[in-house]
Formats: C-alpha cells, sequence, structure tokens
C-alpha cells in the first residue's frame, strides 16, 4: 500500500538561455510520514541543485490516492500526469442499499486521450466505474519507495545483462 505526498519545491534553475530562473515544482513521493517524504525529496532533488543554489520544500501534504499507473511507453520529456476521479457502485449488504465511492486515479501519459486509453486498458472489465473528472496535474515526478534490498537486485540484474 503506497502513502503519498505531494511535495512542492521551490529552487533556482538554469533556463535554456543559462540564466538563473525560480520555479515552483510539485513532486508525487511515497514516504511513511512527513519526515521521510521531506528526507525523500531532497534526496531526489539534490543532482538538479547547483553550488549555492536555493532550495526549500515550500509544502508537504497528504495525497488521496488510490491507484496509479505509469506508462512504460511515455519517453521522460514528454509525460504528464492526469488525476481521474473515478465512482463505483458498491452494495452495503448489511443495510441493502447501493453506496457511491469516489476515488482518485493518476494516469501517465503523453496527451488526455492517451490518458483515458491507458486507464481503460488496466481496468478492462475489472468493475463498472463512472469517469466524474480528468484533470492534467502539475506533477513533475513521481518517486515511488525502493528497499535497499531491491536496489541490490537491480544493480545484479543490470551486471548480469552486461
Amino acid at each position: 500500500m503506497y502513502n503519498w505526498f505531494e511535495c512542492k519545491v521551490k529552487y533556482e534553475r538554469l533556463d535554456e538561455q543559462g540564466a538563473p530562473r525560480k520555479v515552483n515544482e510539485l513532486y508525487l513521493v511515497d514516504a511513511l510520514t512527513f519526515t521521510e517524504a521531506e528526507t525523500r525529496i531532497c534526496k531526489e532533488m539534490e543532482p538538479y541543485i547547483h553550488g549555492g543554489t536555493e532550495f526549500q520544500v515550500a509544502n508537504i501534504r497528504r495525497a488521496n490516492i488510490s491507484e496509479m499507473f505509469e506508462d512504460d511507453t511515455t519517453d521522460d520529456v514528454d509525460h504528464r500526469w492526469y488525476r481521474f476521479r473515478i465512482i463505483t457502485t458498491i452494495i452495503d449488504e448489511e443495510k441493502g442499499v447501493e453506496k457511491k465511492v469516489a476515488s482518485n486515479v493518476y494516469v501517465e501519459a503523453s496527451d488526455i486521450f492517451e490518458a483515458v486509453k491507458n486507464l481503460q486498458s488496466k481496468y478492462q472489465s475489472s468493475f463498472d466505474y463512472t469517469v466524474s473528472s480528468i484533470t492534467e496535474t502539475a506533477v513533475m515526478d513521481v518517486y515511488r519507495y525502493v528497499s535497499d534490498s531491491q536496489i541490490s537486485a537491480q544493480i545484479q540484474n543490470a551486471s548480469k545483462e552486461e
């Protein structure tokens, strides 16, 4: 089970002309606590912060995300994250009534049409759902939790491929 945090960071980045420019960017971090989320976003942003550049974690808040679907076919430059508000109907067997449950699903895609197609391919005919809204988010990147044992396994697999 993932525990997502939205982390907003402020820092100076060099623009296309090489001039420093202040930016505010939003990232999703999988963490157990606010402290861990802040530590992880600082670690992930470290390669992008140069010398005396000002860097600040401006805001961290819990994100209500039920599922996330990454798009492996999208190149790193041209991807966006879309938030789908999904409504499903469940039956409360004790009370004998139908109940509508809303959830947020994030889907990565190059455009909104691809995002809808990706969502449909993931859910296929799993259950009946209704999409009540689709929003393009400001999320720049997603950082999932990776344990030390998973990192070791990835290194071993990479060395075997060579």
